[in-house]
């Protein structure tokens, strides 16, 4: 019994699938409506569509008795290709003049507009600073909102060009769409939650792999680990040179493996 905490493309549920019998079994999760309309047709997988943040909730009505734990469960907290690639979802400072939507769950609750145009100086300025480790992030949080309103991502870059170095100017956006995105989903907190049902719900000797993107991530996930009632299994993995050139997106990707302890 196996957990995709994070469908998206579902490559990852698709190699799991390709290694498991008849009598295995594949949970996949994802906030996002349209990823999961892509899901293969197979007796063998679980969809459901909601934050990974509730696993141990749904692992409990799920189980039905039959077992008592999980014998794997992956997370992959990157954005899924088809997010960054979709222009009106508002991920990517790729397309000028999108919609600064930055959802995952595919249209429910708060924009990135609505926080950007809605939030005070300081707390943009946290927001910059904490999520996306923005140099002068007060600064910056107050030419945006001299800017407002900002609908677009067009207006967020526009407001904020006075502060993006020549030659690096991508190195900067990508800070601040990844400090408005982590705030406009709940990230963090979601991680926090998942860590905790994950460790609750893995069976002794059940494997818990997450890949994270940022140095935020990655530090929530190794504090819990030393923290819980799981042990790292190695070292941290990084991509390799040949991965990177042919996927681009992986090249600040890092992947932890813990176990569950045996029980006494």
């Amino acid at each position: 019994m196996y957990i995709d905490a994070t469908f998206g493309g579902g490559g990852h549920t698709a190699e799991l699938l390709s290694r498991l019998n008849d009598g295995g079994h594949v949970i996949a999760f994802d906030r996002d409506g349209e990823a999961l309309e892509n899901a293969p047709k197979d007796k063998r997988l679980t969809l459901v569509h909601n934050n990974f943040r509730y696993i141990e909730n749904y692992w409990e009505v799920m189980k039905r008795g039959t077992r008592e734990g999980v014998d794997g469960i992956l997370a992959d907290l990157g954005v899924s290709s088809h997010q960054f690639d979709t222009a009106e979802r508002g991920f990517s400072f790729r397309f000028e003049d999108a919609p600064l939507d930055m959802r995952m769950n595919g249209g429910h609750g708060k924009t990135a507009a609505d926080f950007v145009n809605n939030c005070t100086a300081e707390e943009l300025e946290k927001v910059l600073r904490v999520y996306g480790e923005v140099d002068g992030a007060g600064r910056m949080a107050g030419l945006i909102i001299k800017a407002r309103p900002v609908t677009t991502t067009g207006d967020l870059d526009r407001a904020i060009a006075p502060m993006l170095p020549k030659n690096a100017e991508h190195k900067v956006l990508a800070k601040v769409y990844q400090a408005l995105r982590i705030e406009v989903n709940g990230e963090m907190r979601s991680l926090e939650k998942f860590l905790e049902g994950a460790e609750h719900i893995l069976s002794p000797g059940g494997r818990l792999v997450v890949i994270t993107y940022h140095s935020l991530e990655d530090r929530m996930v190794k504090h819990f680990i030393k923290g819980s009632s799981l042990r790292s299994v190695g070292k941290f993995i990084l991509p390799s040179e040949s991965e990177i050139a042919s996927n681009t997106r992986a090249r600040s990707a890092k992947l932890r493996v813990a176990e569950k302890r045996e029980e006494d």
